[in-house]
Order: C-alpha cells, then structure tokens, then sequence
C-alpha cells in the first residue's frame, strides 16, 4: 500500500458521529439563509418575487456567473488564483460575435475556437506560473489585463451584436420547465465536477496538491502537471462561459463581462463554508451565487440603489473568504 493509500483510507472517528447533527447543521446552513430570503422577500413582494417567472428568469440569467464561478475553483482547490476568468470570458465572447457576425463564420466552427482561446490563456496562466515560478495572483491579473487589450483592438472597443440565432436559441430562447437551458447546461457542469472531484484520482489529486504541495510531492504526485491542469480547465470552462454570455446577449461588450469577476470569486469562497465545508466544491458554489443573485435581486424590487449591489458583492467576498479560512483551518480533512 502506498502512502496515498494509507493517507485516504482512515478508520471511522467517534467524533465524527458524535457532532452529526452539529456538522450537518454547518453544512447546510446557507441553503436554510437561502430559503430564508426566499420567504422574507416573498412577504414582502408576494406577487412579483414568488412568480415561477422570477425564479426562471433568475436561474436561467445568472448561470453565467455560475460557470465562471465554477472555472475558478478548479485553481482555487489547488492552491492558486485565476483573476483572468472573467477576461477569458469576454474574449471568447467577442471571439464568437467578431468571426461570427464581422467574417461570417458558422456558428459551430466559431465556437470551438472560442473555447481554443480559453485553452491557450490557460496555458499561458500555467506558463508563467510553473515555470518562471510567479505567484498566480501576479500571472493571472498581467494575462487578464493582456487579454482585455486584446479585446479592446479586435473590437475597436465597439459592442458587436447580431450573433447567430443559432446559438441564442440553445442558450436562452429554448427552455425546460420554463427555465432556459444555460442553467441545465451550468448545473452539468457542476455535477461533472462534482463527480471529479469526488470520485476520479485526478479529482483527488487535485485535492491533495492544495492541501500540501510538497507533502503531494512525496507521495508521488506531479504537482506541477496537476496545477497547469488546473489553470487549462480553468481557462476552458471560462471560455464556455463566454460562449453562453454570446448565446444569452447575441453580442458583445468589450467590457460588460468583467463585471462578474468579483462576484464570481465571493461565490466561490462563499461555498466553502456549504455542503463540503473547508473546501471549494461544485454544489456549494453554484447555492452561493444564487443565495448572493437573489439576495441583489430582492434589494432591487424594494428599491434598493445601484451601488447596493457593489457593497452586497464586496461586503460578502469579505466575509466569505473569513468565514472559509476558519472553516477550512478547524475541518478536519477527509479525501477517503
């Protein structure tokens, strides 16, 4: 048996079992605070917040950011930071609307190079970082703003509309269950992941590397090789991002999908302290965007003013990342 081995397969512990209802209350705390807004605002707006309308039109308009959200806790469970994501995004996105709308691409083709530039700035991310050996908040915030340039001179810095309605009819036009389908395609996404991170060896490999590079490293992983992973998937799932931004708006702002990165990071951090708290996981992420959209959602119906939104977003990145360093130093670590 190896050291990896020995280190995933633990005997039960007493404590565990003991504080049960104490773990499981923790875990599923935010989805009661969650429910809880639901309540509090349908009181107050009975007709207008508890219509299947607006909760259709909720899930299906913020799985954007849940994608996002989702492409940044893959670096984030290795020990890095993505600040490029939301670049990433809005590359792919103004990828699509210039070959698409100003060469004349099909819409097919468009998109696997979409999802190719995500590929390629990923790489780099892990370029810089593994090989100049430069702390990933450095590399990923010189790349984003590199790529946001490139945005700005493949635009013109114009908004570009006119997408394929193609695209626009698989992303937000057909619908399941009234919702459209780019919150089927996030939630997926999410259990992918998920199942990844749970119950695949490079899932698990992934786990370790962030919890101890270099013990990771002593046991035979290839922490390098795991970390570059990790930024190239990163970099792809924000690309696809980008490509349901296209679908959902049918054009593209040079500017407007930089806006989700602040807010893509408070979920992330928000939802470790959910479901498998101490550590970022899928299900926890995509509870924590729509806890934090519907809390945005239901201050805007009241009235509530634009910069509220900014101290909301602000206010719980703050919060969430305290929250899930005290939760994440004091949860005992299970990868069994």
């Amino acid at each position: 048996m190896t050291t990896l081995d020995m280190s995933t397969t633990k005997p039960p512990s007493k404590a565990k079992s003991r504080f049960t209802l104490k773990t499981e209350a923790e875990r599923f705390a935010l989805v009661v605070a969650w429910l809880l807004l639901i309540v509090i605002f349908g009181f107050l707006m009975p007709e207008s917040f508890l219509s299947w309308r607006s909760f259709s039109t909720l899930f299906g308009s913020q799985a954007i950011l849940v994608v996002l959200t989702l492409a940044i806790i893959l670096p984030l469970t290795s020990g890095d930071f993505d600040l490029s994501g939301a670049s990433t995004l809005t590359m792919s996105c103004m990828l699509i609307a210039v070959l698409n709308v100003k060469l004349g691409w099909p819409i097919v083709p468009v998109i696997l190079v979409a999802l190719a530039s995500g590929i390629v700035i990923g790489a780099a991310n892990a370029l810089f970082v593994l090989f100049f050996r430069i702390h990933s908040l450095i590399v990923t915030l010189g790349i984003g703003t590199f790529v946001n340039g490139l945005i700005l001179w493949v635009s013109n810095s114009q908004t570009i509309s006119g997408i394929s309605m193609g695209l626009v009819e698989w992303v937000i036009i057909n619908r399941f269950l009234g919702i459209p389908l780019a919150f089927f395609y996030a939630m997926i996404l999410a259990a992918i992941i998920w199942y990844a991170l749970e119950y695949t060896i490079p899932g698990r490999k992934l786990l370790f590397v962030g919890r101890g590079r270099e013990v990771s490293r002593l046991n035979g992983i290839n922490v390098d090789r795991v970390r570059a992973t990790s930024f190239v998937l990163s970099g792809l799932i924000s690309a696809f991002a980008g490509v349901l931004y296209a679908g959902m708006t049918g054009s593209a702002d040079p500017l407007s999908g930089l806006n989700l990165l602040l807010p893509a990071f408070a979920a992330a951090f928000l939802g470790a302290t959910t479901i498998s708290p101490g550590r970022f996981n899928a299900f926890g992420a995509v509870i924590s965007v729509y806890f934090l959209v519907t809390g945005i959602t239901g201050l805007t119906m009241l009235g509530a003013d634009a910069y509220v939104q900014n101290l909301f977003y602000g206010g719980a990145l703050v919060i969430a990342v305290s929250l899930s360093q005290l939760v994440r130093n004091r949860q005992p670590q299970d990868f069994s």
